[in-house]
Order: structure tokens, then C-alpha cells, then sequence
């Protein structure tokens, strides 16, 4: 199921002119606030009509202001979890949850109710009203409803930002297992790198209400400019790789990525599962000469692609057999080891550092 995407409007002063297209799995809209980020999304929910555009959902035109199309945003059926859970206070969870199933043609609801009840681990929790409900609690029960309108497409406007990190970290596993398993295409809106790296299959960049950049999570996410869309400390590399091997005594895993692998440490991870692992540039040292007697267990030997500086800042590139990492160190370092495009280096990068995602 595709979704093509092409607008220009104007909002006061901003000017939103972008166009992209995604597919199937979760496709990130990411960017700094103020980038035109939630104002796509209320475009593609029908909540706001661009001034000039067209917009296509698996084949059905919903927009296109040149032949004078609008479908209402009622028609389109397209969930939404916006940062609030914005769910009725006067009515328990699960009457939150059959809300959007009372609006929904019964030849469309959805039977998945005690699915998506377990998925959401919300079952201890249906008699109790939203004031009684701790913030992830809420956004659980806000997913739910949207899923159990039945949505053809489930649009997620930063459902983490109103959350401490506490609760982040206790909703992003259900938000894996949404993705996974419910086979629903999900368009992401978040300012985060991390939710981004842990969620999204593709990115869209957005700056100053335009498509920066486009492309899948790792490459995207492993960009040196993509610190100019979020907090330069997030840049870094995002790798896919599987789960070779557990060693349960030290709590270590061995990831394979291409012609090389990784080792990182916490908790229990079955063999051959995939996994994502996102590397912080700040987090990687290089050496020209393989190092001895360290206590950091990943060594990569390779070659450094590209070098960029800024404001004392270097960004090195290293290709480490198809794997690229992403070094941030000092110009002054940089100078120190006479780097240059070519030359081979080592990369290390410190094993509690790292968390699969």
C-alpha cells in the first residue's frame, strides 16, 4: 500500500513544499520542530486542505485541488495518535477502546479486540477511567482505539514527546510489536533519533518545510548531515545485522553486520534474531595502528570514505567492510593522525555503549 504525497501550502509565513512517497512498514516524517513535520500530517488526515496538491493512498485519489478532490477526513479511514491520548475522561478504557468501533461499518470493524488488547498489554487496566492512568498507560489506550477503528493507514503525530524517559521506554516495546505484527502501514512523526533508529524502515527528512533528504533508516540515519535536522550529539550510524551468538555468563551478544561483527552487552538476545544497533559518532574512537591491552571489545579495521569539518568538529566516515561507521572527534585529533580519504584505520567503539534496538 503506497502513499503518494505532494503539497505546497502556506501557513502565515511557512511554506510547506514537499513531496515523497512511502509503502509499507513505518515511515518516519523527522526533522527539528517547526520543520512542517505535524502540519504533513494533518494534511495527509484531512484536518487541514493544502492549498495546492495531490495526495494518493493504495490507488484512491484523496486530494487533488486541480480537479477540485477532497475526501473528508471521516472517509479516508485513517487512525491517529496524536501526543495527548486525548481520551474521554467520563468513560472507562474499555469503552475508550469501542469508541472508535461504534463509527466504523460493521463490514469493516475490526475482530482483533483481544489481540490488540494483549499487544498493548492494557487487559488490567479496561474498568479504569483515564485519570487513573499513568501517561503510557494513556498513549497504549489511545493506539488501541485508533486500531480498532480499523485503519487502512495509522498516522502517530510524536506519541512519545508529552512522556518522561521512563515511559518512553516502557511504551517503545508495544510500538515494536504494533510494527511488527499488525501488518498496518504507519506514518511516524518524531523530532528523536533513537525512536527513529529503534522504529522506522524508511525516513523522510524535513527542513524548513521541504524534503531534505529520503531513504531508508540506515542510510539515512548514518548521514553526517542529518545533524542539521536534529541535536548534533544524535549523529551516528544505524546497523542491521543478526544475533550470532549469546554468551549468557557475561551477558554479551555477538551481532553479525555484513563482513564484520559486534559485541553488546545486556540482556538476553535469541540466536539469529534481527536486530538494530545505533552507534553515536561520540561513542567511536579511531587509531591508525591496531590497539593493544584496551578494555573496549569492538575493533573494527577500515577505511576512512570521508572527512567533514565544522566548528572544531571532524566527522569521519570509515567503511569498515561494508559496514559504515561514523567517528566524531576533534579537528586537532584529526590533524594529529594525518587522516585522509583512504587511509586504513580502526575503529573503537565501547561495548556498554551500545543496546540493540
Amino acid at each position: 500500500m503506497t502513499l503518494t504525497f505532494e503539497s505546497r501550502h502556506m501557513l502565515g509565513k511557512f511554506a510547506l513544499d514537499a513531496a515523497f512517497t512511502s509503502d509499507c512498514g513505518v515511515t518516519a516524517l523527522f526533522g527539528r520542530s517547526g520543520s512542517g513535520k505535524t502540519s504533513v500530517i494533518r494534511i495527509i488526515a484531512g484536518l487541514a486542505q493544502p492549498d495546492q496538491g495531490r495526495i494518493v493512498f493504495d490507488g484512491d485519489v484523496l486530494v487533488d485541488t486541480r480537479k477540485g478532490i477532497f475526501v473528508p477526513k471521516h472517509k479516508r479511514r485513517f487512525g491517529t495518535v496524536f501526543q495527548e491520548g486525548r481520551l474521554f475522561p467520563h468513560l472507562t478504557v474499555q469503552q475508550n477502546l469501542n469508541y472508535g468501533r461504534w463509527f466504523t461499518p460493521k463490514s469493516r470493524r475490526s475482530d482483533d479486540l483481544s489481540k490488540i488488547i494483549d499487544l498493548l498489554g492494557i487487559g488490567a487496566i479496561l474498568d479504569r477511567r483515564p485519570g487513573k492512568l499513568s501517561g503510557g498507560e494513556k498513549q497504549r489506550v489511545a493506539i488501541g482505539r485508533a486500531l480498532l477503528s480499523s485503519p487502512r493507514l495509522l498516522l502517530m503525530d510524536e506519541p512519545l514527546a508529552a512522556l518522561d524517559d521512563t515511559r518512553k521506554t516502557e511504551i517503545l516495546p508495544y510500538l515494536e510489536a504494533l510494527r511488527d505484527e499488525m501488518n498496518i502501514p504507519i506514518i511516524y512523526v518524531s523530532h528523536s533519533v533513537s525512536e527513529v533508529a529503534r522504529l522506522a524502515d524508511r525516513v523522510i527528512v524535513l527542513s524548513d518545510g521541504k524534503v531534505a533528504m529520503a531513504g531508508t533508516a540506515a542510510d539515512v540515519l548514518s548521514q553526517t548531515s542529518i545533524s542539521i535536522a536534529a541535536d548534533r550529539r544524535e549523529a551516528g550510524s544505524l546497523v542491521e545485522g543478526k544475533v550470532v551468538n549469546y554468551d549468557p555468563k557475561h551477558k554479551l551478544a555477538t551481532i553479525g553486520i555484513k563482513m564484520s561483527q559486534i559485541y553488546v552487552s545486556g540482556a538476553e538476545i535469541a540466536v539469529g534474531k534481527g536486530v538494530r544497533v545505533h552507534i553515536l559518532a561520540k561513542d567511536v574512537m579511531l587509531s591508525t595502528v591496531r590497539p593493544e591491552q584496551l578494555s573496549a571489545l569492538n575493533i573494527l579495521e577500515g577505511t576512512v570514505s570521508a572527512i567533514t569539518s565544522d566548528t572544531g568538529i571532524a566527522d569521519v566516515k570509515v567503511d569498515c567492510q561494508g559496514t559504515v561507521i561514523l567517528a566524531r572527534i576533534t579537528e586537532l585529533s584529526c590533524e594529529r593522525l594525518g587522516l585522509q580519504a583512504g587511509m586504513p584505520v580502526f575503529a573503537i567503539i565501547k561495548t556498554v555503549a551500545l543496546e540493540p534496538l
